[in-house]
């Protein structure tokens, strides 16, 4: 099982100091806190996707790409690609290339967004939301599997004899989720396709994530991937951890109360009732993150919102020590005691290799006059096999 973090990349004034960090002061403290997870033995770091003011993260693989140059084993992902209001083109090769400068330690989670005026600033229309989600992926999905692809569709310009570059590494396309906090179609889509699902898990109580989980799991087997144990699955989360309980409630309540998220509506103890977010010492936050496992069972990926609501790099960092300390081993061992055989590891490059070629080399893609003329769209010496054998 994976363990991780993951970021809004909010830019949020703290309320305890009444000082708020510039953007260049947050992007550095963003790369700062994936080295510290790296550094604890975290699995994972992921980042959003926003295009709004109070958030910085508008090129994600920047960023990441930059994160994956000054770490070894880190496995750097969105916790949002936009697949509405970006160009699948551009999706497929951006996220290409970061595939290749990371030497594979990478994925990327697709999801709507919810920001409204987002929609229009891209040239989409949000009331085209979930059309444009189920449309765009269909087409990155060939993009990264098919030399030379022909498509036509209702929201983009169509494309003849298109190749994306460059292709993905080893011939493996990056390991896909798509996520979701209500949407059962994109579950659907991620059950259709054999890709994962992460359920955000943060707002809504743990019995609400299920019922996506085991929608999407019933799916899954249902296309054939495998079994519904099989299917892949992953889950956000929200953290504060003192060594002292009751530190950690006086510590985040100013953090929680002021946040515009959580602010004026239920207290801190009737939120973290009701939802995921788990407020305590090391051992209440196993105990919290183990009752998701009583949920929905197992699972392949943990990933824990930890640097949001104004909290300061120093205390953000203070968390992780803690985090992977003492609360993720604890947790490694405990669920994989509990794992059940025929449950999936979590999807590597490595493991996709495994996977496609087996024992043998993987494919490496190279420029070939075979394919698509992205020039002018079409090339007498196109080698339509080529295509229809990535179909």
């Amino acid at each position: 099982m994976q363990f991780g973090i993951f970021s809004v990349s909010d830019i949020t004034r703290d309320p305890t100091t009444g000082a708020t960090p510039s953007e260049a002061e947050r992007i550095k403290a963003s790369v700062a806190i994936a080295q510290k997870a790296e550094e604890v033995g975290l699995d994972v770091f992921a980042i959003g996707e926003h295009h709004n003011p109070p958030f910085f993260s508008s090129s994600p693989t920047t960023l990441l790409a930059h994160i994956a140059a000054l770490t070894e084993r880190l496995i750097v992902t969105t916790s949002t690609t936009l697949i509405t209001t970006n160009d699948p083109v551009k999706i497929a090769e951006d996220y290409a290339m970061l595939q290749h400068l990371s030497g594979g330690r990478m994925d990327l989670m697709l999801g709507r967004g919810n920001t409204g005026p987002v929609y229009p600033w891209f040239g989409q229309d949000i009331r085209q939301g979930l059309p444009l989600a189920l449309e765009n992926y269909n087409l990155l999905h060939r993009l990264w599997r098919e030399d030379v692809v022909d498509w036509e569709g209702q929201f983009r310009t169509a494309l003849q004899g298109f190749t994306s570059t460059p292709r993905p590494l080893d011939d493996v396309p990056p390991f896909v989720w798509h996520g979701s906090i209500r949407t059962p179609e994109i579950a659907e889509q991620a059950a259709y396709y054999g890709n994962g699902f992460f359920a955000n898990h943060i707002f809504w109580p743990t019995s609400h994530s299920k019922r996506l989980i085991d929608f999407y799991r019933q799916r899954f087997e249902h296309y054939g991937h495998g079994t519904a144990k099989q299917a892949i699955v992953g889950l956000g989360g929200q953290a504060y951890i003192a060594k002292r309980s009751q530190d950690a409630w006086n510590e985040f309540r100013p953090y929680f109360n002021a946040a515009p998220v959580y602010g004026n509506g239920p207290s801190l103890e009737e939120f973290e009732g009701m939802t995921p977010l788990s407020v305590g010492s090391p051992q209440e936050i196993i105990d919290k993150t183990l009752t998701f496992h009583d949920a929905i069972g197992d699972y392949q990926r943990q990933l824990w919102l930890i640097d949001h609501a104004g909290l300061p790099l120093g205390t953000v960092l203070d968390q992780l020590e803690l985090l992977g300390g003492e609360v993720v081993p604890v947790l490694r061992k405990e669920l994989a005691n509990r794992k059940d055989p025929e449950t999936a590891e979590a999807p590597t490059h490595q493991s996709l290799i495994k996977a496609k070629y087996g024992d043998g080399p993987a494919r490496q893609p190279r420029p070939n006059a075979n394919r698509g003329d992205n020039l002018t769209g079409t090339s007498p010496y196109q080698d339509t096999s080529t295509a229809k054998a990535g179909q």
